[in-house]
């Protein structure tokens, strides 16, 4: 029996079924939390909030970015801007103390402001950071020493965008998959996560802004971006594309991550052109071939910067400067709430949590009978672009100068 386990395990480990990284509820270890939707699995947190918002625990200065803040134990991640050099950071979650940081490249800005746009993504022992200039790093989590590094542009090929290198990379099993810069047959790449070894790429597509999701169709585990003119999924074994839907963009800005929402359904939305702004699309299999039907196409939505959030059957989310609730089935509009700006949101508990692009917090009912808002405060000033982290009960927010950690919990 020994000797067939040791004959059988090599196969095993090439053959196994994918799967995407399951991280602990508590923890907010990458873009859009535990399970990449936006929505926290924390219950027992405040129902209301004080006049001034929820308590601060600290409040650190850090320099330009956009990068969001990632959790996992006992620290929080993130990259900023000092100067003319870009660094990945890591904190001390509880006081905001800096661990360490490592310098990942010169500075990148544009006429949007400087700094990563990529959040950190935190796996086992180690984490993973990406540059506006498409450098990326496996750093040890602890240490922040270096594992291993590519170059996206310099490696494998063509041309950063206007701004900057935005998208979140995603683990599915062994492999850390990631958006080229659009080089022939380099659009999709995937990594050998632990070693940084090339395990395949594919397709030749303009890059988009946005994140890789992972889903599982009729059993078939694929990875969907949303790239500069079309929706394309691919098999995480080969690069191979499993099926496509054309969405061409004014200058390929399709930013917002795609949702899943339930039986083979995927939302997605784009701030550009503006007479489309976002479809639902239903993915059925017919032996090893997929078929993709449009269910509802319209402009009810328009996700420029933030992603939408789904719950419920209803999807919450920012059509550019309008928050509103839409129904996910047809896309019909519930309600809409002015005031926030092209802010960004998550869900925790039932409740939106929403962060106004001037630093406005805002607690809402997640119900589609009208716009519910039960506490409001104004916890940072000036342009505040970066969606909110929640984890063990604390609330990361950052904006341009500074980050601040609030306190949920009961």
């Amino acid at each position: 029996m020994f000797k067939l386990l040791i004959t059988i395990l090599p196969f095993l480990f090439l053959h196994w079924p994918l799967s995407a990284r399951v991280f602990p509820g508590d923890e907010w270890p990458q873009w859009r939390g535990p399970k990449r939707d936006g929505i926290s699995q924390e219950t027992n947190l405040l129902k209301k909030w004080p006049g001034d918002g929820p308590k601060l625990l600290w409040r650190i200065p850090l320099g330009t970015g956009y990068s969001c803040v990632a959790v996992a134990g006992n620290k929080a991640y993130t990259m900023f801007d000092d100067g003319d050099d870009e660094f990945a950071i890591c904190l001390d979650a509880k006081s905001g103390q800096e661990r360490w940081r490592f310098r990942t490249d010169k500075r990148y800005y544009n006429a949007q402001g400087g700094g990563s746009r990529v959040t950190p993504l935190i796996d086992g022992n180690l984490a993973y950071f990406i540059g506006g200039h498409a450098r990326m790093y496996a750093l040890d989590k602890e240490s922040g020493t270096v594992v291993w590094q590519r170059d996206i542009i310099t490696e494998f090929g063509g041309t950063l965008r206007e701004f900057g290198y935005t998208s979140n990379p995603v683990i599915l099993g062994e492999l850390l998959v990631v958006e080229g810069c659009g080089a022939a047959n380099r659009s999709f790449i995937a990594f050998e996560k632990n070693s940084g070894d090339l395990v395949w790429s594919s397709q030749t597509e303009p890059p988009g802004y946005s994140s890789p999701i992972v889903v599982e169709i009729d059993g078939v585990r694929q990875v969907i971006f949303f790239a500069g003119t079309r929706i394309a999924a691919l098999s995480p074994k080969n690069g191979d594309l499993l099926w496509s839907y054309p969405w061409p963009s004014d200058f390929n800005e399709n930013v917002a991550t795609p949702l899943y929402l339930s039986a083979n359904t995927i939302f997605f939305s784009s701030g550009h052109p503006k007479g489309k702004g976002a479809a639902v699309l239903r993915i059925d299999t017919y032996g090893n071939d997929f078929m993709v039907k449009t269910l509802w196409k319209s402009n009810v939505m328009q996700n420029h910067f933030s992603t939408a959030i789904f719950y419920n059957g209803f999807i919450f989310g920012m059509d550019q400067t309008i928050l509103k609730c839409i129904k996910a089935s047809n896309g019909e509009e519930l309600w809409r709430k002015s005031g926030f700006g092209e802010g960004a949101l998550i869900l925790a508990d039932g409740k939106l949590i929403v962060l106004g692009s001037r630093g406005r917090l805002a607690l809402v009912h997640a119900t589609p009978e009208g716009y519910r808002e039960i506490s409001s405060a104004r916890v940072l000033r000036g342009r505040s672009l970066t969606p909110p982290a929640l984890a063990y009960g604390k609330l990361y927010l950052r904006n341009e100068r500074e980050m601040i950690c609030l306190d949920l919990k009961k």
